[in-house]
């Protein structure tokens, strides 16, 4: 596990980092979860053992401090993921971004430029809106969701089967989880599914089979997107077929 400080914050940003060859792709997760949890497992499967791996935690989650001046929303996130490939000294990366981890990666992909070669994104966050996870945090005041609600969500999650969300969830500062939440109901500045469509990278979207029908699986090839899926899971698919997104994010990066 490495440490980054971005500038101005004394708060340590952590990642893991697994060497290899070719173009880095950076891992970037979603509301609620940490990359050091479910993206090992992935990024050291085959077609992707061989690339240069780095699996970002963003503040407030995973082993990532919890800045308390920090604003925990999609571009706060965004500052950070790009001053760390600055200081990676990356000249050209590929970015994976699973749900709010796919509107960051966007956003970064947007600032980035041509520095992106291939933008991987599964079940983000396209629209303004937010899923229904993000909503439902977000229909409480942040005080009531860090007083009561954090805690019931962690709950309901074990009782409904997604324990697994529920452990990272339970590791995540609840403020960073509904800041992150509200930003993505309330929307930013960004048209986030124009950005997507207009950048110029050779663009993916993955989704999770137990997630269709979903419109975009016909909008998207429009767009020139390339659409893909995992089989036998649905919106949390790094965490229910770990081996086939794997496989899915190894094929858009050829």
């Amino acid at each position: 596990m490495k440490s980054f400080h971005p500038s101005g914050n004394k708060a340590a940003l952590r990642y893991l980092e697994f060497s290899g060859a070719g173009v880095p792709i950076i891992f970037l997760h979603g509301l609620g979860c940490a990359s050091s949890f479910e993206y090992p497992g992935i990024a050291t499967a085959q077609p992707l053992a061989d690339k240069h791996r780095i699996l970002v935690d963003f503040f407030g989650s995973g082993y990532s401090d919890w800045p308390s001046d920090f604003d925990y929303r999609v571009e706060d996130h965004v500052q950070v993921i790009i001053e760390l490939v600055e200081h990676l000294g990356f000249d050209v990366v590929d970015l994976y971004g699973h749900s709010l981890g796919g509107t960051v990666a966007i956003e970064a992909a947007t600032l980035l430029k041509d520095r992106v070669k291939h933008l991987v994104l599964s079940e983000a966050n396209l629209d303004t809106g937010g899923g229904q996870f993000s909503r439902d945090i977000a229909s409480v005041s942040e005080e009531v969701y860090i007083r009561e609600k954090h805690q019931q969500t962690i709950e309901h999650s074990i009782v409904s089967g997604n324990a697994e969300w529920a452990a990272t969830l339970r590791l995540s500062d609840p403020r960073s989880v509904y800041h992150g939440a509200k930003s993505l109901v309330e929307g930013s500045t960004y048209d986030w599914r124009q950005l997507f469509y207009q950048h110029a990278a050779s663009k993916s979207f993955i989704f999770g089979e137990r997630s269709l029908p979903n419109p975009d699986t016909e909008v998207l090839p429009e767009q020139g997107v390339r659409i893909d899926l995992v089989r036998k899971a649905g919106h949390s698919m790094g965490l229910e077929n770990p081996e086939g997104l794997a496989a899915a994010i190894g094929k858009a990066l050829t």
